[in-house]
């Protein structure tokens, strides 16, 4: 078949290609403008380096790789192939447009070249994750069901030498293998079975579904059609009120984070991140679970509203670095709730760390933990975005399992496939849906946005439209406890925030009223009457006697005593009350002294000497010099906002503009006059690779760095990477010569 078609070089066909193509073909393998080439012959010699066809190829779905594998099985890295003979050996498996379309994608990275004979580049196999032929020629094989009965029957000997297969390289040389074997070698009996697959007559390969069976992987990608992983359909509508609300749960669980890190810094560990001790309490604290808070905590330091440092006030015990929120947190806090979840969710996109991680344990047998370099991942961001946009070419409200989205995922991206199994998937999918940038198992309108790099403004009005409206009103229970049935207007959260205690939380959460929530409200400034206005205001349902009473008692007995600087007093208007306080075992250490019957003094801080009165049992009020009630409660910790946080950013390569130019020069390099003397990389690597495999001597003309040319006579041994291994006689020695600057080949008997 080959013979009969002719043969182009990549050199050739990458002359006589477009401006356009050129700039696409850049554009797609971006390494192969950095440095720009000097010519198309350079050109042509870098785009079939190993490493570059890996990178290329990286980006392939999986009937491009398919289609990549065939050529491979049609030997097109040794000559040209007809295009009848790769239709013919993929059979009814794969339609004609859709063999075109993977071609064309094969074509547009110069991973296959030419119209009527195709060619591949020799390193192609490298940019397989399989074995060049373990898809084109298992296509026929048992289900992974069938293998993995096959598998479970084997005895000792079969499984340890499928163990090393799958350990190792999956090909394996055995005289066992050759036909007139007795069938009860375990080699023989493997082959058989169909655990095995004959080569030729000294070597064995393990089929692919059987390696991904033993190491627990999910089988495929099988067929050449993507999989469709459609679970479940819903309408927009749904999806949308579902990622909202996703959203709205998980902004008030980062203020709730952001509080109990401000009232108590986590002292960070030596290795950096928070111990399992101090992540579970501040998971008893908050009342979010283990796996939900890691998410929070890393997303929160993306997005720069936590981070390690000396935080303001000092807490001053020499115990190192704190996690605590930044300056910026309070900026956060204020902003509304669309502008809110489009931080976060941009700082979960970008987030370079899998948090599905914390508290297994890694292979030193340590737990990951939560907010430590152990999480790193800079392939974490591109994971999640391949997510989104797998689910973005879905219709819309479509909505997959973590089954069905691996699948597709790793349909998409087979070289992937060790990170896009089954679990893994899942914990991006419980990410997203946590960070409100899918609902249903299906994106959400503001997701579509964000992924494909929308303007903010943008993204923030079209979750402004998915957000439920704030309401302005409660219900109040006999109990003393208020159920909010949706997200309180902000102000009005303020207020009841000061008096009262979240006791549940959720899409209807519920505040609880009591003794010291009524008198934290009451140290704030605030009066018995305006208590009563707010609960009449905005309650739904009638104010309970028992709220009335209970502000009305706790108004009566706040503030008879007022505490002052000296480094700060009590004043009391009642003397005994005054005498009774003081004399209090909790005041003992104070050195609290009379200087008046209404008047006492200490030298504690006034927020020492307020704690000691109430946890005696009495409750004061802090004024100013002006005998005004003051609020003298910590604004809690800070720490500066970090000035570059870790963070993912995509590679950014040449613009338009200078791939424009880098095609330009190669045009003015191409039509400069030459003595037609030298060699197209691609035509001179083909040559040299024949006579390594042929094992004889060529003659090569070679331009050495200095740009002094010379005639070798040299043996090749390999040809990888744009560098030809030759045993060099005249050295007495191995040398490595650049392909593009080999200016001839001709056999050594002819020279």
């Amino acid at each position: 078949m080959s013979e009969s078609a002719p043969v182009v070089p990549l050199g050739a066909w990458l002359a006589e290609l477009t401006d356009d193509q050129l700039v696409r073909l850049f554009e797609l393998r971006p390494d192969l403008a950095q440095p720009p080439p000097g010519s198309i012959s350079a050109l042509a010699a870098r785009a079939q380096a190993r490493q570059s066809v890996k990178a290329a190829t990286d980006g392939l779905d999986f009937l491009a790789l398919a289609t990549l594998d065939a050529l491979l099985v049609l030997h097109a890295d040794a000559g040209g192939v007809p295009l009848a003979a790769l239709s013919e050996l993929l059979g009814g498996r794969v339609d004609s447009d859709d063999l075109a379309t993977a071609l064309d994608a094969l074509r547009a990275r110069a991973l296959a070249w030419g119209d009527d004979a195709l060619r591949v580049a020799q390193e192609s196999a490298a940019g397989l994750p399989w074995h060049p032929g373990q898809v084109t020629l298992e296509a026929d094989g048992p289900d992974a069901a069938h293998v993995a009965e096959l598998v479970a029957r084997v005895d000792g000997p079969q499984r340890e030498l499928l163990e090393r297969l799958v350990d190792g390289s999956p090909i394996g040389r055995t005289r066992d293998a050759a036909t007139g074997t007795p069938a009860d070698r375990p080699v023989q009996r493997l082959l058989a079975a169909g655990l095995l697959r004959r080569v030729d007559e000294d070597t064995v390969i393990l089929p692919r579904l059987v390696g991904q069976v033993m190491r627990g992987e999910a089988p495929g990608p099988l067929g050449l059609a993507p999989p469709d992983p459609t679970t479940t359909a819903t309408s927009v509508a749904d999806v949308d009120a579902a990622a909202a609300g996703s959203a709205m749960d998980l902004l008030r669980e980062v203020d709730v984070v952001l509080d109990a890190l401000s009232s108590a810094p986590i002292p960070e560990l030596r290795s950096g991140g928070l111990g399992v001790r101090e992540l579970k309490r501040l998971s008893k604290g908050t009342g979010i679970d283990d796996d939900r808070l890691g998410l929070i905590l890393e997303v929160a330091s993306a997005a720069g509203l936590i981070a390690a440092g000396i935080p303001e006030p000092d807490p001053l015990d020499g115990a190192g670095p704190y996690w605590a929120p930044t300056l910026a947190a309070d900026r956060f806090v204020e902003s509304p709730n669309a502008v809110r979840w489009h931080q976060i969710a941009s700082a979960w996109l970008d987030l370079p760390a899998r948090p599905g991680l914390v508290g297994e344990r890694g292979p030193d047998g340590k737990p990951y933990a939560v907010l430590s370099d152990s999480l790193y991942s800079t392939a974490a961001p591109l994971d999640r975005r391949l997510l989104l946009a797998t689910l973005a070419d879905l219709p819309p409200g479509t909505g997959v399992d973590a089954a069905g989205a691996s699948a597709a995922m790793t349909w998409r991206r087979p070289r992937w496939a060790a990170r896009l199994q089954v679990s893994p998937v899942a914990d991006l999918l419980a990410e997203a849906h946590a960070v409100g940038a899918i609902g249903r198992g299906a994106i959400a309108t503001p997701s579509r946005g964000m992924l494909s790099s929308e303007p903010e403004d943008v993204v923030v009005a079209a979750m402004n439209k998915v957000l439920p409206a704030p309401i302005d009103h409660f219900l109040l229970q006999a109990d003393l406890t208020v159920v909010v049935p949706g997200p309180l207007d902000r102000g009005l959260a303020e207020q009841l925030s000061m008096v009262a205690t979240v006791e549940s939380a959720g899409a209807a959460m519920v505040y609880r009223i009591s003794e010291q929530s009524v008198r934290r409200a009451l140290d704030t400034g605030l009066s018995a009457s305006e208590l009563h206005g707010l609960f009449a205001r905005h309650s739904k349902t009638p104010v309970p006697q028992g709220l009335t009473y209970l502000i009305d008692d706790v108004a009566r007995r706040h503030g008879q005593l007022r505490v002052g600087m000296a480094a700060s007093f009590v004043r009391c208007e009642d003397p005994a009350l005054l005498t009774q306080a003081i004399s209090a075992p909790a005041l003992e250490k104070l050195d609290v002294r009379a200087l008046a019957p209404t008047v006492a003094v200490s030298m504690s801080p006034i927020n020492e000497l307020l704690a000691a009165l109430r946890s005696a049992g009495f409750a004061p009020a802090a004024e100013d010099s002006s005998g005004t009630i003051v609020d003298v409660k910590s604004r809690g910790a800070r720490v500066p906002t970090p000035g570059r946080r870790r963070g993912y950013r995509p590679p950014q390569g040449p613009t338009a503009q200078t791939l424009g130019a880098i095609v330009a020069v190669l045009r003015k390099v191409t039509g400069s006059p030459t003595d037609g003397t030298r060699l197209d990389p691609a035509e001179a690597m083909a040559q040299l690779h024949g006579a390594a495999h042929r094992q004889e001597s060529v003659v090569i003309g070679y331009v050495d760095p200095a740009g002094v040319a010379t005639q070798r006579v040299v043996a090749p041994i390999n040809v990888r990477g744009g560098q030809l291994t030759a045993y060099d006689p005249a050295a007495g020695r191995v040398r490595d010569f650049a392909i593009h600057r080999v200016t001839s080949v001709v056999s050594a008997e002819r020279g």
